[in-house]
């Protein structure tokens, strides 16, 4: 058992990145997307805060388990990771407080040009984040610039790279869209409508943009290695790309939002699962030397702490999945932003 136990969590690192960008990134979408379909009325506006309202802080519990796990699990991923991307993590944590701030403070004056300032705020957080997350995950990917004592060497233009890039561009259309397919689910009247338009103009620009990255990642990141090696592992791209296939065949075909998003959820986890066993067994790759990569072996914790954990997330982790499936259950009432 103890020999598997970095193995175990290394999987349920990534997991919980897929499921952390699956949750809480239809409501940096659903932010994004305020200057585009929430500027008809104040009722509108006001409908897509009430959409997200009492999910998203429960959402961003996800990012700190996932970050709670690299820190207890693979300390030396966590060292290493925030002092390479110190300036892309600080930004994104701005973004992550002034997202909170800006759901909180809309409301607390009725004036027109406050309440656009908050929907402003609300808008950019969300493509912030949502760029700054891809941008990274694609800069682990790819390999970090990591010398053989962990170090990074370069500066944040290193990082800013067309693969990088692309992966920020690719994160913000995908959050875009599931943001979309999920106000339209849960909305209705002409807001419904409008969600349900914009997700069917951005589903091509974003499947092109995943083919154009899983193409170029054929070049600039050695993800595929571990495929060609175990080609067992290959069930998960596969089920990537049909996940986001099938998200399109209910969007276009079956004119069925819930379903999008279900399939969107899906292919958003599998994605991060298909990027994280690419680089197993490294936690960060180096692009500069071997020697300086992260790995299960020099970066995870001593058995018995991973053994503990292992045990306290088998307990509370069902708790916290019960919790959120029951407030989701609990308001899912759809909301009609005309009254």
């Amino acid at each position: 058992m103890e020999a598997y136990l970095g193995d175990i969590w290394f999987i349920l690192w990534g997991l919980l990145w897929g499921i952390y960008f699956a949750l809480d990134g239809y409501d940096f979408g659903i932010g994004m997307l305020l200057p585009v379909i929430g500027m008809g009325t104040e009722k509108e506006r006001a409908t897509v805060y009430q959409v997200t309202g009492p999910f998203w802080d429960g959402n961003e519990v996800w990012l700190i388990t996932a970050g709670g796990v690299t820190f207890a699990a693979f300390p030396l991923a966590y060292a290493v990771l925030f002092s390479s991307l110190y300036t892309p993590l600080m930004l994104l944590l701005l973004a992550l407080i002034m997202r909170g701030v800006a759901a909180e403070f809309r409301h607390q004056w009725s004036n027109r040009h406050w309440n656009l300032f908050w929907d402003l705020v609300m808008a950019g957080t969300g493509f912030l984040a949502a760029l700054l997350l891809g941008v990274a995950f694609s800069n682990i990917f790819r390999g970090l610039p990591l010398n053989a004592q962990h170090l990074f060497q370069g500066n944040i233009l290193n990082l800013l790279h067309p693969y990088a890039l692309l992966g920020g561009v690719l994160f913000v259309l995908m959050f875009v869209l599931h943001g979309a397919a999920y106000l339209s689910w849960r909305v209705v009247g002409d807001l419904s409508q409008k969600a349900a338009l914009t997700a069917k103009l951005v589903w091509p620009v974003f499947f092109l943009s995943f083919l154009l990255y899983v193409v170029l990642t054929f070049f600039w990141a050695g993800l595929y290695v571990n495929y060609f090696k175990a080609p067992l592992l290959l069930v998960l791209p596969v089920a990537c790309l049909a996940s986001f296939l099938m998200s399109g065949h209910a969007l276009y075909r079956k004119k069925d939002c819930g379903s999008t998003c279900l399939y969107l959820g899906l292919g958003i986890i599998t994605l991060a699962l298909t990027g994280v066993m690419g680089i197993y067994p490294n936690l960060l790759p180096s692009r500069l030397d071997p020697a300086g990569a992260v790995t299960i072996a020099n970066g995870a914790s001593s058995p018995k702490t991973l053994l503990i954990m292992l045990v306290v997330a088998l307990i509370f982790v069902p708790i916290v999945i019960a919790y959120q499936w029951w407030t989701h259950k609990t308001l899912a009432e759809k909301i009609n932003s005309e009254y």
